[in-house]
């Protein structure tokens, strides 16, 4: 029997947006306990993008994936499927997918809504390029967006000073030549769900009851040590998988959490920091949609050329945590 090409994926557009609102640490200064000196120490975050009131999610991604068609004006033509991560939908059972379709007459295309918190668009990503590489699609839009402002405690100066809102977007499409998607590597820890979270339907994991009203609580110290930890390890599997060196990788884009830990996360794993991409200094920590805007921001900078080596890596609740290198343009 003859046996027919294999089937590749590849990033052919981006997109990305954030709130025109600028929350400073200044501006936090004055509603709760702490400085700049002491957050940018702590976590390398300046200023923080927080969408306006009657702005969600949705208008987040929506405005994402139009900055994409602006830049890739074909870019949307013939998609069929619409996969948007994100843990903070406007609606419980509306998928933003769904609006975003409605928002741009797409034709009758799929559309759903992934949920792995801060590791989404990496889940987002490696779903998409696997289900163009078996055939099951030509075109798919990805979208990551987080509107953590609406379920930021500001009291809690713990994590007030981590959070902004933002959107990012992609199109993973058919490659007929070589591949793009070089390696993947997904994981978890459920046993540590109890370290990040908010309150829903429920109001206890497992057995052990929860706090929060629906407003995020983080054990910060837990979530260093599982990503400090775990991502390294997971770089070192991803390494093998491809059968490449620490040599071979142009930039490292792993979620935009925090300096510290990302610096952590460097030291661990052998990559130099000067090849970290990050969002964070004036982003803040938006979840889902942190490493597309570290992507953009480097694709708009000119760092990011086409044929690098990216490796991408996302990690946060659940636990959850997922990495892919890839190969840019």
């Amino acid at each position: 029997m003859p046996v027919s090409n294999p089937l590749h994926a590849r990033i052919s557009a981006i997109g990305s947006y954030v709130p025109s609102h600028i929350l400073s640490n200044a501006d936090l200064e004055k509603m709760v306990d702490t400085n700049d000196e002491w957050i940018v120490q702590r976590t390398g975050i300046r200023e923080r993008r927080i969408a306006a009131p009657e702005q969600f999610t949705s208008h987040l991604c929506i405005a994402a994936v139009q900055n994409l068609l602006d830049r890739y004006p074909e870019s949307l033509n013939d998609v069929e499927l619409i996969i948007v991560t994100t843990h903070t939908p406007d609606l419980p059972s509306t998928p933003v997918a769904c609006m975003i379709q409605a928002h741009f007459g797409l034709p009758a295309v799929g559309a759903y809504d992934l949920n792995a918190t801060c590791a989404g668009f990496a889940y987002a990503l490696h779903t998409a390029s696997g289900l163009v590489a078996a055939g099951l699609h030509r075109k798919v839009l990805v979208v990551g967006g987080d509107s953590m402002s609406k379920i930021t405690d500001y009291t809690d100066r713990s994590t007030c000073i981590l959070f902004g809102d933002g959107a990012g977007a992609v199109v993973v499409e058919r490659e007929d030549e070589e591949p793009a998607f070089l390696a993947h590597h997904v994981g978890s820890d459920g046993a540590g769900g109890k370290h990040v979270y908010r309150t829903g339907l429920a109001e206890q994991w497992q057995d052990i009851p929860l706090t929060g009203s629906g407003k995020l609580v983080q054990n910060g110290s837990e979530v260093y040590k599982f990503a400090v930890s775990t991502v390294p390890q997971g770089v070192e599997k991803l390494l093998a998988k491809s059968r490449m060196q620490l040599d071979d990788l142009d930039w490292f884009i792993p979620h935009s959490a925090n300096l510290r830990m990302i610096a952590s996360i460097c030291e661990r794993s052998g990559i130099p920091f000067d090849k970290t991409l990050y969002s964070l200094e004036y982003y803040g920590n938006t979840s889902a949609a942190s490493i597309p805007l570290a992507l953009d921001l480097g694709v708009k900078e000119g760092k990011v050329r086409a044929k690098d080596t990216l490796l991408l890596y996302g990690f946060g609740g659940g636990l959850t945590h997922a990495g892919l290198i890839i190969r840019w343009g």
